[in-house]
């Protein structure tokens, strides 16, 4: 089996309860990967750089996707699954949504550095959904987000796998029970048909 086909990506928009599952599954012993967006935006803005969604949406996708590359790398120095909050493909969809080009070697970081071909996708989850200093979108952007990120990897030609809506333990259950096994039939993005009410 390649390396990367333990490569495990967990991958929604915000509040969607991806980091909160990441953090249980670490607590149950597998590797993980964190999301880089929150410590980017902390780290330049305690320098007062530029690579900020509110500054430069440009230069935040790239200080993403050098996080990602460094990621994926140090992934590939792990044994065993890896659980990855985010991936390459998020940048593609981030780029997507705010109406920016995908750079080409953006475009060569999602194609030649793979992941397993199941993604796991949190969908919009109102009842959880709370923004904070760091996640200023609201809630019909973190739904477009969602739509976004989901295009961008059925686009590179991964399955999406939609979480689902219930506790964390239902949902660590649900991800280990699929690590490592054939995907499950995919579960398209509605882009554009979120509700509100979910």
């Amino acid at each position: 089996m390649a390396r990367w086909q333990q490569f495990h990506v967990i991958t929604g928009g915000p509040g969607a309860g991806k980091s909160t599952l990441v953090a249980a599954l670490a607590a149950r012993g597998l590797t993980c990967m964190p999301e880089g967006g929150r410590a980017i935006i902390r780290a330049q803005r305690a320098i007062g750089g530029q690579a900020r969604p509110e500054v430069d949406r440009a230069a935040f996708a790239e200080a993403m996707l050098g996080w990602e590359l460094r990621s994926h790398a140090e992934a590939a120095e792990r044994r065993g699954p890896v659980v990855f909050d985010r991936g390459l493909a998020d940048v593609a969809g981030y780029l997507a949504l705010c109406g920016l080009p995908v750079p080409g070697h953006l475009e060569r970081a999602c194609e030649g550095l793979r992941y397993a071909p199941a993604v796991f996708l949190a969908p919009p989850w109102r009842k959880i959904y709370a923004g904070d200093g760091e996640r200023a979108q609201g809630w019909e952007e973190a739904c477009a987000t969602h739509d976004a990120v989901a295009t961008a990897w059925a686009g590179f030609g991964y399955t999406l796998v939609e979480l689902p809506r219930g506790p964390v333990a239902e949902r660590v259950a649900f991800v280990l029970e699929r690590i490592g096994r054939a995907p499950a039939q995919p579960i398209m993005p509605s882009a554009g048909k979120v509700s509100s009410s979910q």
